[in-house]
């Protein structure tokens, strides 16, 4: 079975796969990802390949535990993966946009794919239907939105996510919360339909800690995959357990 690691700044998502079965899920705050919690978890689901990849700095002793398990990837810009990259600076693309890509790639082979990650970030990242990851787009998230808003303007309150889907405020709450909400509908809307247009029929997979919003006010059609960067870094180690 294999260890998916994803360590973020301050939360961490564990997941074990048999074969590409995905049989344990969780997210944990970062600091309580000890040496003494990963043993039980090897004590109740016995892995023998890791892969680890983060955006927030791992613990040494972590680290240290991990590797010294054996058969352990830790993903970086060189680790061979099974698309191919036209990404013109492949050290700098996000492990987790990398991720989704592969995963869009196993689920829905030889097909154009758009996988759009709303989380910290909005993220439109497109796989043609040759498995070639040719790019994409990264801008500001709904919170993020919301928070810019507030800090960057002297009198913007700081307005919480509400649902609704019209576009004409009627105060100020209500103009703050479309801006935010609203024209990120529009914005993922629009960048669905440019794909479209330039590269035919296209499957949209959405992901993300926001994706749940998204998916009951997006007008194109998509699927909804919580898991989709879990899924990604599962076949990467498959991948190079394979090679």
């Amino acid at each position: 079975m294999n260890l998916i690691t994803d360590i973020g700044n301050t939360r961490v998502k564990l997941a074990v796969f048999n074969e590409r079965t995905l049989v344990h899920k969780v997210v944990l705050e970062k600091h309580l990802m000890t040496i003494d919690y990963l043993r039980d978890l090897d004590q109740e689901y016995p892995t023998d390949h890791c892969i680890l990849t983060h955006s927030g700095k791992p613990d040494d002793s972590v680290l240290h535990y991990l590797r010294n398990r054996g058969n352990f990837l830790l993903l970086d810009s060189d680790t061979a993966v099974p698309v191919s990259n036209a990404y013109q600076t492949p050290n700098t693309l996000g492990k987790d946009r990398l991720s989704a890509v592969v995963a869009a790639r196993f689920l829905f082979p030889e097909t154009n794919c758009l996988v759009i990650d709303c989380g910290t970030c909005i993220t439109c990242n497109f796989i043609d239907s040759s498995g070639t990851f040719q790019g994409g787009s990264i801008s500001p998230g709904m919170q993020m939105r919301f928070r810019a808003m507030n800090e960057f303007t002297a009198k913007l309150p700081l307005v919480q996510p509400l649902p609704g889907d019209d576009f004409i405020g009627k105060n100020t709450e209500e103009s703050i919360r479309i801006g935010a909400q609203t024209a990120a509908v529009f914005e993922i809307d629009a960048f669905i339909n440019a794909y479209s247009q330039r590269f035919g029929q296209i499957t949209t997979l959405i992901t993300g800690g926001d994706a749940h919003y998204f998916a009951l006010h997006l007008k194109n059609k998509i699927f909804a995959e919580e898991n989709l960067v879990l899924i990604g870094l599962n076949e990467i180690l498959n991948y190079n357990r394979n090679a």
